[in-house]
């Protein structure tokens, strides 16, 4: 009785495979993702993108209530999926078919489920029980707790970005998507993206302070910022939303006619140019991951091979267009510091090569941050940096003997002496001349002062590479010592530009979430703006009503007090003035 069970149970389920496969032949020979997007076969990956974009906006279920907005929503997706993935698309180009025979979107194939955060369509991934590991494939791996966040990942993030998957032991859709997760996962980590799970169920305290109130959840972390994911799960949606996390400007497009402009660039913003050739139109996602990692350090151009307006630079430096090339340049603009050309680069290789010219050859010394780097408090003998720091003016008079400086810096590439200079007005509390300095903890340095200055002459650099030879034997003829107060931030005046873009880049993450209808998550700003906006329309209220009551004031007591005023010495001039006279005083 029990093998006639079974039988009957396995003759219905082979039934129902017979019929699924049906269906799945009859919609692919249906589907054709070009007139599901409107697009030639010649389309370009740009065009794609932009249709793609026009055509979820306007199909997406939340918002489009026609009946049939679900399917068509799928079949957009799938077919933006197809088109973006290299292997689908020739597959899809030579035999008319993919590797997916799931079925695209017919009403009765599949499962499908709208969340406040993304859409998911249960019929694009394997059913759980063909999924051997399940979910927890590594999620141990990942998981995050709440101070694990707060202390690590939000630090971490200002140098990478993060994608977080809500998750819980309750979440049956969080199954399904688990394939996906994981090919993602595999993709970004190599990039070098961080990769966080929070289970609900153990961390509804991290849950609550990320703003994470359904599962399955995707949201990213960068700058400390939390923003969240709202498109159909599949590995290209997940790929753009990181892409998307980066800040704006971050890389810029390098031609023939800005390179000279962006290259002499170095002087003004005190860092290297990094120059990356390849035959792609956009700009690839690692090369802009590094950029955002090393922001403080160096600044990032692309050029496009495959543009005529690049051809000039491609002669220049002689560039080898079957690989992607990088060039770094350092004070001399003519001349890349170092290069490395590679098919494929790796991560770990851009890292190295970064790492190994992350600072000009003779630096401006523009804040603490830069020179606790460069001149750091010194360790044990072997590891010991000893730095040549030349206190200088930027008038024109001391550009010989600046020239001269970095000239000898650039003949002197030993790790162990790091050479620097700065201008004294902009850090005016230095008032010595170094030859070399040791840096001994708690902002003492140990020096020695050049006898006669620093004009650039052969003799002067005679004379500092003897004093360099003789330190490098003996380190006690550092024999002076001083307490180096903090040096100034020089791009302070900078802060609001970056502010700007800041606030640019905010204002358009809100604009993105109201798209989405996502008011959980923006309320809270809203009632701040809206807050800020009642106390400053109080404030202008008040003052109104207090400006008219003053002008009722007898017009003779205004009279007496102006002629106080005349009659009594100009209180804020002297203090101006007494400023002055103290500022030129510690000069002197």
């Amino acid at each position: 009785m029990v093998k006639m069970r079974m039988m009957v149970l396995l003759l219905s389920v082979m039934m129902v495979n017979v019929l699924l496969m049906d269906a799945m032949v009859e919609s692919t020979a249906e589907f054709d993702p070009y007139k599901v997007l409107g697009v030639t076969r010649s389309a370009s990956q740009a065009e794609i993108k932009k249709v793609y974009k026009r055509l979820a906006k306007e199909w997406h279920p939340d918002k489009n209530k026609n009946p049939e907005a679900e399917d068509m929503f799928i079949k957009i997706t799938k077919s933006y999926e197809i088109l973006t993935n290299e292997e689908k698309r020739a597959s899809y180009d030579r035999y008319g078919q993919t590797d997916n025979t799931h079925p695209y979107g017919r009403g009765h194939h599949g499962f499908r489920h709208f969340h406040d955060n993304f859409y998911f369509d249960e019929s694009f991934f394997h059913f759980p029980f063909n999924n051997k590991g399940g979910r927890d494939f590594a999620d141990s791996k990942y998981t995050l707790h709440f101070n694990q966040y707060i202390s690590e990942v939000v630090p971490d993030s200002f140098k990478r970005p993060y994608l977080i998957k809500i998750t819980s032991d309750w979440c049956f859709s969080c199954i399904h998507i688990e394939p996906v997760w994981k090919e993602t996962v595999q993709e970004l980590e190599t990039l070098g993206i961080g990769i966080g799970v929070v289970d609900v169920g153990y961390e509804r305290r991290l849950a609550n302070h990320l703003g994470a109130h359904q599962t399955p959840s995707f949201l990213g972390v960068v700058n400390g910022k939390v923003a969240f994911f709202h498109y159909a799960v599949v590995k290209g949606h997940l790929m753009q939303f990181v892409e998307d996390l980066l800040p704006q400007r971050l890389v810029e497009k390098v031609t023939d006619k800005n390179n000279q402009e962006f290259l002499k660039s170095w002087h003004e913003l005190n860092k290297p140019h990094v120059l990356l050739f390849d035959q792609v139109p956009s700009v690839p996602l690692l090369y802009k991951l590094t950029a955002f990692a090393y922001k403080d350090y160096v600044q990032f151009g692309y050029v496009d091979q495959g543009l005529s307006e690049t051809a000039d630079l491609l002669r220049k430096f002689n560039i080898n267009t079957y690989a992607p090339t990088m060039l770094v340049f350092k004070e001399d603009v003519e001349k890349p510091a170092d290069i490395i050309q590679a098919k494929g680069m790796k991560k770990q290789i851009i890292d190295e090569f970064i790492s190994n010219n992350k600072f000009l050859l003779a630096p401006r010394l523009v804040n603490q941050k830069l020179f606790d780097e460069l001149c750091p408090v010194k360790q044990f003998h072997r590891r010991r940096k000893y730095c040549v720091l030349l206190i200088t003016g930027e008038e024109e008079s001391f550009a010989t003997g600046n020239e001269a400086f970095l000239s000898l810096a650039s003949a002197n590439t030993n790790d162990v002496l790091r050479f620097a200079y700065v201008y004294q007005r902009r850090q005016h509390k230095i008032h010595y001349w170094w030859t070399s300095s040791l840096r001994n903890g708690a902002g003492k340095i140990l020096y020695k002062p050049v006898s006669g200055g620093w004009n650039g002459s052969k003799e002067d650099k005679h004379k500092l590479l003897e004093e360099l030879e003789r330190l490098q034997k003996d380190p006690s003829i550092l024999n002076n010592d001083a307490v180096l107060p903090e040096l100034n931030n020089e791009f302070t005046s900078m802060f609001l530009i970056r502010w700007i873009y800041t606030a640019y880049d905010y204002l358009a993450e809100i604009i993105d979430d109201l798209l989405h209808n996502n008011w959980r998550e923006v309320m809270p700003l809203l009632s701040l703006i809206f807050s800020a906006l009642f106390i400053l329309f109080g404030t202008v209220v008040i003052q109104a009503f207090s400006d008219s009551s003053e002008e009722k004031q007898p017009k003779t007591k205004a009279k007496e007090a102006s002629k106080a005023e005349n009659g009594s010495p100009n209180t804020s001039s002297t203090s101006r003035f007494f400023r002055i006279l103290r500022l030129d005083k510690s000069n002197k």
